[in-house]
């Protein structure tokens, strides 16, 4: 799979199938090996005689002095390594490696190395160097799934690149309580597509016994009311000692307002991602993150790395609980037992019971009788009067249970309005079951938690639960028309993370034709959230179109099916059409025709005279598809200028005009264009076009550009300043995209 923003090319990254991107550069020779991640490829590097060996790439990559580039490598081998990025002038000659610290131990599974670092004055290319140092002549080390580009932080992270990861350095955390930090690199199996992740571990080395604490150095921006989530992998020295990660939350003097902690409850001392999460209190103006250990004994070490501190996200879109309410990861998120013997707590250890995160709350009945259990209070958002969703994983582990599952709501007083709950029936048994009730809140309330009536059908009965939302019940899918980009909005919601997707745009004639989605046409594509929000840009104009959705597991059997529609985009002034650029919408024009093409359709010939015969004889290929000249105005210069934005490309563009044009939908590429004036006079706005169009096929592989995910947040964690960003760019659509200079 392709690592996204890598320089290096497909084949250089995964190598395969070839070692072509790849060259000796110190006592070795390379082969192309097999049974690699990345592809089934990867680098074999030799050594020729004992001592160090390198391999480096044989291209160099375009960088620019002062910007932090990155590169990583999944490797294994029988002795330690390193990874660098050699520095290069413009004439090929070295200025500097920068090398990562040699693996703590040697490991023949797959593992990650990396390290970043700035690109020193006069650096203008960078290459990727692969480093061991086996004790004998012909050791083989393994190398493959190779990234070099720039630092990669997880997107919507509030911290930095070198505070998420320490590849670079450990500037961006301070010393707090007993503690030395420094920087390791244990060989560690990551995900292949952990990309955030591994190489330089932050280590924390406790001075003497007692408490560890690390504080980071960087206070991100926050706003009151808004919840906020920290995550960070932790790998403690012993599985009984207590290590943590905390949220603070500072006022604008820098005064401590608050602090939530989230303790790890480590099955043992590897690495587990643990998570707390905090709303901001009234006052609070930016955040940080600390770590630690509770009881440590000097000399024991601990472990951080992939630090994140960002906006919690919900369960479900539109979700009123909030994330300690909904996923238990630092305890039982406001969770009580209202009445009857039964007790509540997190579940132990991390990775026991979970479905979302790590951590579930646990409902404990010594006694087969009845409790209720209740969560914390909830605002609701967007109000009285809706029909609310709510849903519960819920999994038995011991013994049997009866319920009541409901909602209780509150008014603006506090006071409870009334209870909306189903009738009692037995939780289901063996597994995790996803369970929903759907409710009416009344006309005055305000707030609401969610409630079970719980009754133990044994003594010792064991309940878990876990991914607890409440929100407004809105369509499972919904299509409106948008005449002004002429497109369709096709909204899907309570999708289930991991199935995959299929959304065909059904015609009137009920052919099916596959919609775009920011990875190319949506055909069993990975879902990776519970709402999907599609913009249909190439749906017809002036007709009904309906959409139907086809949702599979993800071993591929097909779930459930939706439609959404019909719809119709209001096809405007029939003396105008839409060009349209499938993967790069923004650039979509309406432009004003003034006449359409007189088609032509070549074909390949060859003609042969036979002797004594009257007719030739003539050999045809297949008849090519239309060609013709489109003829259009510009107005205005705004008008000129998003024509030629348009044509920059050189992509396949969509051409539409109204319905009863005689010209159907169709995709085309567009050769050298001709420009004119209307006339003689200068200041005239208007311009004359010539567009010499050919026929093409759907493009099958386009994806809709944008952002994913990106945000003005992700901008602020990766430049120290407006001017950065200046110079990053050309354009604002490039800062969209993260598409910089060279």
């Amino acid at each position: 799979m392709a690592i996204p923003g890598n320089l290096l090319s497909s084949t250089t990254e995964a190598v395969d199938p070839n070692t072509s991107g790849w060259t000796a550069k110190l006592n070795c020779t390379i082969a192309l090996g097999s049974g690699g991640r990345n592809g089934d490829g990867c680098l074999t590097v030799r050594s020729v005689v004992a001592g160090e060996m390198q391999a480096r790439t044989v291209s160099s990559y375009a960088v620019v002095p002062g910007t932090v580039y990155a590169t990583f490598a999944d490797t294994s081998g029988t002795v330690a390594e390193r990874i660098g990025i050699r520095w290069l002038t413009t004439a090929g000659a070295e200025i500097s490696v920068t090398w990562s610290l040699t693996t703590a131990a040697a490991s023949a599974s797959w593992h990650r190395v990396s390290v970043a670092g700035p690109a020193p004055v006069g650096a203008a290319r960078a290459q990727v160097l692969l480093s061991s140092t086996p004790a004998a002549g012909a050791v083989p080390h393994f190398w493959e799934n190779v990234y070099l580009g720039y630092a990669r932080f997880t997107l919507g992270n509030l911290l930095t690149a070198n505070a998420e990861t320490a590849e670079l350095d450990t500037s961006a955390w301070a010393v707090e309580t007993n503690v030395t930090i420094g920087r390791t690199v244990p060989a560690i199996t990551w995900a292949v597509d952990a990309y955030p992740v591994g190489g330089h571990m932050l280590t924390l080395t406790a001075v003497a016994n007692g408490n560890v604490s690390v504080l980071g150095v960087e206070r991100p921006v926050v706003t009151p009311g808004v919840e906020y989530l920290a995550y960070t992998y932790l790998s403690p020295p012993t599985s009984s000692i207590t290590t943590w990660i905390e949220l603070r939350f500072y006022d604008a003097s820098g005064t401590q307002l608050s602090a939530t902690r989230g303790a790890l409850a480590a099955p043992s001392t590897g690495y587990f991602r643990q998570r707390v999460s905090a709303v901001a209190p009234a006052g609070a103006a930016s955040c940080a993150v600390a770590a630690g250990m509770d009881s440590a004994t000097a000399g024991q070490v601990m472990r951080l790395d992939n630090t994140v501190v960002s906006v919690a996200a919900d369960a479900r879109a539109g979700s009123i609980t909030t994330y300690d309410a909904y996923s238990f990861e630092q305890g039982v998120g406001g969770w009580s037992i209202t009445s009857g013997a039964a007790t509540v707590a997190r579940s132990t250890p991390w990775g026991a019971y979970s479905v979302d995160g790590n951590y579930s709350l646990t409902i404990t009945s010594a006694t087969a009788t009845t409790s209720t259990l209740r969560s914390a209070r909830f605002p609701l958002t967007p109000g009285a009067g809706l029909n609310w969703r709510a849903e519960w994983a819920s999994q038995v582990t011991a013994g049997g249970w009866t319920a009541t599952r409901g909602v209780r709501f509150y008014d603006a007083a506090n006071n409870s309005i009334s209870l909306d709950a189903t009738t009692s029936a037995t939780v289901p048994l063996s597994g995790w079951w996803m369970l929903t009730t759907d409710v009416t809140a009344p006309a005055n309330a305000t707030q609401a938690a969610i409630e079970w009536t719980l009754t133990a059908t044994s003594t010792s009965s064991v309940l878990r639960m876990d991914s607890v939302s409440l929100w407004p019940a809105l369509p499972l899918a919904a299509a409106v028309a948008n005449s002004g980009t002429a497109s369709v909005t096709v909204t899907l919601r309570e999708l289930v993370v991991g199935y995959l997707l299929t959304v065909y745009r059904v015609g009137q004639d009920g052919a099916r034709t596959l919609v775009r989605g920011t990875t190319g046409l949506l055909s069993k594509t990975p879902l990776t959230s519970d709402l999907m929000v599609i913009e249909d840009y190439e749906a017809p104009l002036g007709v009904p179109a309906t959409y139907a959705v086809e949702i599979y597991t993800a071993a591929g059997a097909l779930s459930n099916t939706r439609s959404a529609g019909p719809v119709t985009i209001d096809s405007g002034d029939p003396n105008e059409a839409w060009l349209k650029d499938p993967g790069q919408p923004q650039r979509n024009l309406k432009v004003l025709v003034e006449r359409a093409p007189d088609w032509s359709r070549p074909i390949q010939q060859s003609t042969y005279q036979v002797k004594g015969r009257r007719n030739a004889v003539v050999l045809s290929g297949k008849r090519g598809g239309l060609e013709g000249d489109l003829s259009i105005w510009t107005r205005d210069d705004d008008e000129r200028a998003a024509l030629h934005w348009l044509l920059d490309t050189g992509d396949v563009l969509l051409w539409q005009a109204a319905p009863g044009m005689g010209v159907d939908d169709m995709y085309v590429n567009v050769g050298s264009i001709d420009e004119g004036r209307v006339s003689g006079y200068a200041p005239e706005l208007w311009r004359t076009w010539k567009l010499p169009l050919t026929q093409a096929d759907m493009p099958t592989a386009t994806g809709v550009g944008g952002s994913a995910g990106r945000t003005w947040q992700d901008v602020l964690s990766g430049f120290a300043t407006g001017t950065d960003v200046l110079a990053a760019y050309e354009t604002g659509e490039d800062l969209l995209l993260d598409q910089r200079w060279g």
